[in-house]
């Protein structure tokens, strides 16, 4: 009696038995009729019992092949338990808030994807603001986001690891007809009078209005008056242009048709990105971002200061890792 049938064989055996035709068990198994039949044969003979009488109009289990079917049923049902109780479970989708399709954070999702098998998905979110996503990272909402950390409350930010990611550049965003658009970059100075926009208003992105209040005190600049939140970048062309904004921006940013994107300089105001995430998380997609975000830093040297004065918060600096 045979102790180590190929499970295969009774595999073959099964389809042919369900089907009792022998060409839509091969087409059943993916595999040619001649291969199928030769299985068969195999099974036969291993067992030393012919399993199906075969003429040319018909297939029909014998009494030893109707004595098998229900052992080789509870053998190929063991197997597949078997099999599915060592399979690796797949990892469960891991949420990246990236703000907009645009930018670092976006580029760092990108990069990470391409680390990562098929099989470890990492799905985009598309709300601004590390302030709001904060909240839902805290809550097992949300696994990543990417921002300010430092302007979160510390009691938040005690559940929260970071990395710093990079030290944005800022830029201010104006009409085409602005005086200020035709210059190369904008010296800090020539924006006091000016009105900029940067998300007063919006809870969920507090920390960048706090940086901006920050950056343009003293400085003669004002802020835009509260506005309520603006969800999606064609909403926020929408407003901007119908309102005549010009706008605290990031060097990467959204185009925003008859506008134009300027960086700040004399001083560079810096916007510092850290990635953050929930205190303890484990995930293959999480390692594959960090990983990503060291790899594009050190390439675009993200980290750099810039050559000429630079302007970023103590709090911020200490953070991100800055002296002086």
């Amino acid at each position: 009696m045979p102790y180590d049938i190929d499970p295969r064989l009774l595999r073959a055996f099964t389809a042919v038995a369900d089907e009792l035709h022998f060409t839509r068990a091969a087409a059943r198994l993916y595999v040619a009729q001649q291969a199928l039949s030769r299985d068969i044969r195999r099974l036969e003979r291993e067992l030393g019992a012919t399993l199906f009488v075969r003429s040319t109009r018909q297939v029909a289990l014998t009494a030893d092949g109707e004595r098998l079917l229900p052992y080789a049923r509870r053998v190929l049902t063991a197997q597949d338990e078997l099999a599915a109780a060592f399979r690796p479970v797949p990892e469960r989708p891991l949420l990246v808030d990236v703000g907009v399709p645009i930018g670092t954070a976006h580029g760092v999702l990108e990069a990470a994807r391409g680390r990562v098998p098929d099989s470890c998905e990492l799905v985009a979110r598309f709300h601004s603001g590390l302030t709001g996503a904060a909240a839902e990272v805290a809550a097992g909402q949300l696994d990543v986001s990417f921002g300010r950390i430092a302007a979160l409350p510390a009691g938040m930010r005690a559940g929260l690891d970071h990395q710093p990611v990079r030290l944005e550049p800022m830029a201010v965003l104006l009409r085409d007809d602005h005086p200020l658009a035709a210059r190369p970059a904008v010296p800090l100075a020539e924006l006091a009078g000016e009105t900029l926009y940067a998300a007063a208003g919006n809870p969920q992105t507090a920390e960048w209005t706090d940086l901006a209040e920050r950056l343009f005190a003293g400085r003669g600049i004002a802020m835009a008056e509260p506005f309520p939140e603006i969800e999606g970048s064609q909403e926020f062309v929408r407003v901007v242009r119908k309102r005549g904004w010009s706008v605290l921006a990031s060097v990467e940013f959204i185009e925003v048709p008859g506008m134009v994107l300027r960086p700040i300089v004399d001083p560079v105001p810096l916007s510092p990105i850290s990635m953050v995430w929930r205190r303890g998380l484990r995930h293959p997609g999480l390692e594959a971002l960090r990983a990503a975000a060291r790899e594009l830093g050190e390439r675009h040297a993200w980290s750099a200061l810039p050559g000429s004065a630079w302007w970023l918060p103590e709090a911020d600096a200490r953070v991100m890792g800055v002296g002086g």
